[in-house]
C-alpha cells in the first residue's frame, strides 16, 4: 500500500513497544524513524490519514503519533473514528497550530497528549514515555451521564433531549465534572483546571454552578458539603 511502511526497533528497555507514525511529511517521518528505533521503539508508518486509521485499527500499537494536516483523512477525524471503532490506544498530535482552541479540539475528540510543531525530539520521546506508561483508557468523544449528553468537540449540550445552550465557560465546567462523574471534585481542582488557577477566587466555582443549575435544573450538579460537586445527570 502506497504511504505505509515499518521499521522494526532493536532490543532494549523498550523492546516491544510499538509505535505508528502518521505524517505526510516525508523527511519527517524517517527522521522521527530513524530517532525511535534507536531509542528501542519498534516504528510503523503511514504517509495518509486513512491509511493511518486502517493500520491503527487492524494492529495492535502503544501509541500513535498522528498529524492533524493530512491527505485523506485529518488527524481529528482519524482520531474520532478510532474512538467510534472502540480502539483506545494513546495519541499524541502534532501540529503546527498552537492556539488554545485547536490544542482542546485535539482532545476533545479523544487525543492524549498534543505537541506542536517545531518539536524537541527529546520531549517527543518523553510523552511517549508517558504514555506508554499508562494503560490506554477510554476517552469518549461523547460524555454521557443520566439524561446529560455532551459532545465537547461540536460544543453541543442535550437533556432528556432537548438542546441546552451554554457559554463556554459553563461547558468547560460540566465537561470536566462529567469525565469525573465518578466522584466528587473540590473547588480548588475546578479552578486549576476550568480557570486559569490560584488567581481566581474561588466563589467563581460556585457561581457558575449556580448558572448551570439554572439552566439544567438543581438536581443536575450536587453539593457535597466540605468536598466539592458531583454532576448527577
Amino acid at each position: 500500500m502506497p504511504g505505509v511502511g515499518c521499521r522494526s526497533g532493536p532490543g532494549g528497555m523498550l523492546a516491544g513497544v510499538r509505535v505508528l507514525v502518521v505524517d505526510d511529511e516525508r523527511g519527517l517521518v524517517r527522521a522521527l524513524v530513524r530517532g525511535l528505533v534507536a531509542e528501542g521503539f519498534a516504528v510503523d508508518f503511514a504517509h495518509d490519514g486513512r491509511a493511518g486509521l486502517e493500520l491503527a485499527s487492524d494492529r495492535d500499537y502503544d501509541a500513535i503519533v498522528l498529524d492533524i494536516m493530512l491527505p485523506a483523512m485529518n488527524g481529528y477525524d482519524v482520531v474520532r473514528e478510532l474512538r467510534a471503532r472502540g480502539v483506545w490506544t494513546p495519541v499524541l498530535l502534532l501540529s503546527a497550530k498552537d492556539g488554545e482552541y485547536d490544542v482542546a479540539d485535539g482532545l476533545d475528540v479523544g487525543a492524549d497528549d498534543y505537541l506542536t510543531k517545531p518539536f524537541s525530539f527529546v520531549v517527543l520521546v518523553a510523552r511517549l514515555r508517558a504514555l506508554v506508561r499508562r494503560p490506554a483508557a477510554e476517552r469518549p468523544a461523547v460524555l454521557v451521564v443520566g439524561d446529560l449528553v455532551l459532545d465537547p468537540a461540536a460544543r453541543t449540550l442535550t437533556r432528556g433531549g432537548e438542546p441546552v445552550t451554554l457559554t463556554v465557560r459553563e461547558l468547560a465546567l460540566l465537561e470536566y465534572l462529567m469525565r469525573h462523574a465518578d466522584r466528587v471534585v473540590g473547588k480548588v481542582e475546578l479552578l486549576d483546571h476550568v480557570w486559569d488557577g490560584p488567581g481566581e477566587d474561588l466563589n467563581v466555582v460556585e457561581v457558575y454552578v449556580g448558572y448551570l443549575r439554572r439552566k439544567l435544573g438543581r438536581d443536575a450538579v450536587t453539593t457535597v458539603r466540605g468536598a466539592g460537586y458531583r454532576v448527577a445527570g
